[in-house]
């Protein structure tokens, strides 16, 4: 159970009606179910109506059910293993309903991203960033997909930029045994967390290098070392991890540092464009008269 979920439910269980204790004991004993229940059939399977499984949420602290069903998920995303996530999810979803499930769950992950990140702390860290001498990202697992789209746009933003190869943790620390304080680090990583993401941060600090966290709470333990945190909101879709949120995030800070760099960035895409045309490096399309 969620440590959070876990305390407000213990902190208010002596003021639970009889209906209460029986959502409070099934929310407890079945968790990965309950993460995709809606309050109706959760209602259903407990013995009671869907207002009383709101009011229950509402209750306990949380802003309603939805709010409190993340909280579940959260745990589960933490605790499960993938196989045990793929299972899960075979049973609470209908095949023909996989689709509009899995767009819908992105779509809200997105709202819940854009509603909780720090807009000051996100020009912050695009500061740190343009003032950097150098810029090092880094992204395990699932992660390192977004660490190597970001590092790509990145070397067309900054002068330096390098995408670390996260094989272990002491082939990592090799690659950062120059860095100084005036390099930045950007870590990628979301649950299960990655280790060696989060001591790669620890190092980057200890050697005074501005530290930017991208990850989806401040519990997480790339936040602990991190000087500028960006919050992303990233839940898990059966055993996949979905990135929307990330992603987005990131998108909006490669515009952001080009942007600020408008001037070098422009120059470099005329001469990568050039480049592009006369080694013929993508397809020319020709429009057709319909």
């Amino acid at each position: 159970m969620n440590d959070q979920l876990s305390e407000k439910i213990q902190e208010n269980r002596r003021g639970f009606s009889k209906s209460q204790r029986a959502i409070a004991r099934y929310l407890q004993e079945h968790p990965e179910e309950v993460a995709f229940m809606t309050a109706s059939r959760l209602g259903s399977t407990v013995g009671v109506s869907e207002s009383t499984v709101v009011r229950f949420a509402t209750e306990i602290g949380y802003s309603g059910y939805p709010a409190m069903q993340q909280a579940v998920q959260e745990m589960i995303r933490n605790k499960m293993t993938s196989f045990q996530r793929l299972e899960m999810t075979s049973r609470n979803i209908p095949p023909d309903k996989l689709l509009d499930a899995v767009l819908g769950q992105d779509i809200d992950i997105l709202r819940r991203t854009r509603e909780g990140v720090d807009r000051e702390e996100f020009y912050r860290a695009v500061d740190a960033l343009v003032n950097a001498r150098r810029v090092f990202v880094l992204g395990a697992g699932s992660s390192l997909a977004l660490a190597t789209f970001l590092a790509h746009y990145m070397q067309l933003v900054f002068d330096s930029v390098q995408l670390i190869e996260a094989t272990s943790e002491a082939q990592i620390l090799q690659q950062m045994v120059h860095v100084d304080k005036e390099d930045a680090i950007i870590a990628i990583s979301f649950p299960r967390y990655s280790k060696k993401a989060a001591r790669a941060l620890q190092y980057a600090s200890r050697q005074g290098m501005t530290a930017i966290a991208i990850t989806d709470s401040t519990a997480s333990p790339l936040a602990q070392s991190a000087s500028h945190v960006l919050l992303a909101r990233s839940d898990m879709v059966s055993f996949v991890d979905s990135l929307v949120g990330p992603l987005s995030v990131i998108n909006a800070l490669i515009v952001t540092a080009a942007i600020r760099r408008k001037k070098e960035v422009i120059n470099v895409l005329e001469k990568i464009e050039g480049i592009w045309d006369e080694y013929g490096v993508y397809e020319k399309v020709e429009e057709r008269n319909s």
